[in-house]
């Protein structure tokens, strides 16, 4: 017989802000952000006592791509009962309605960032600037940086003070030119002009790493923290969780 025991951890309440990207049209097509990208990690962060903010570039209503919806008809995701519970729950689905815009984010008031995915980032990242500066603040003021699946793209534009990128002497990970090929295959178009692995190649002195198509796979390099898609939520969420712990 096998006897196991457990026990919880008690841990110091921490502040963390979520951003998913605001609605942009890709390929004549309304998209937002990977709702499980954002709503497991919400999820895990605040059953740890942590509190979290929903932030977009602009601020204000924000959309689940309907890819990644439960709520859409005969969708794939329709068993995601976080993402179901969190856009139906009275204050968390309100956030949803009104998120805070970066231009309002203090950060010395949080301890980390998280940024999902989908089909937005890659459309509303590229060109923020401001977004560029406030992933570069949290990581020069020692903050945690995560960064999921698409949400990872930041890593291509994001300087530092000294002009140097942030990505630079780091290992990390993001959506894989081989799953945009299952994608393109999956619509029957090339979804997106550049990819994050392809446009990852071009940088010197960056390593960017994956594992296989849907493979979770996930990489800690000191503050920085990369997942490679949705399934890759859990396990990349749990890692901010142990450096919270070590912060």
């Amino acid at each position: 017989m096998k006897i196991e025991t457990r026990s919880g951890m008690k841990r110091k309440s921490r502040r963390i802000l979520s951003i998913v990207s605001n609605t942009a049209e890709l390929k004549g097509i309304p998209v937002g952000f990977f709702a499980e990208e954002m709503t497991k990690a919400f999820f895990m962060f605040t059953e740890a006592g942590h509190q979290v903010d929903l932030a977009s570039p602009l601020g204000g209503e924000v959309m689940y791509d309907t890819h990644s919806d439960p709520r859409t008809p005969n969708g794939a995701y329709a068993n995601d009962l976080v993402s179901l519970g969190f856009v139906n729950h009275a204050t968390f689905g309100a956030l949803l309605k009104n998120t805070l815009p970066i231009s309002a984010v203090n950060v010395d008031e949080y301890d980390a960032v998280w940024v999902a995915g989908g089909g937005g980032p890659l459309v509303t990242f590229r060109d923020d600037t401001a977004l560029h500066s406030l992933i570069a603040s949290f990581y020069e003021q020692e903050k945690i940086v995560s960064l999921i699946c698409h949400g990872s793209c930041l890593l291509l534009w994001t300087r530092l003070s000294n002009g140097k990128m942030l990505a630079e002497g780091k290992k990390w990970t993001g959506f894989s030119d081989a799953e945009e090929a299952v994608v393109n295959a999956r619509y029957g178009m090339k979804i997106h002009a550049q990819t994050i692995q392809g446009e990852a190649a071009n940088m010197a002195g960056t390593t960017f790493i994956c594992q296989g198509v849907d493979e979770p796979f996930a990489v800690r390099d000191g503050r920085l923290i990369t997942g490679q898609q949705q399934y890759s939520t859990g396990m990349t969420a749990a890692l901010v969780l142990e450096a919270l712990d070590e912060y």
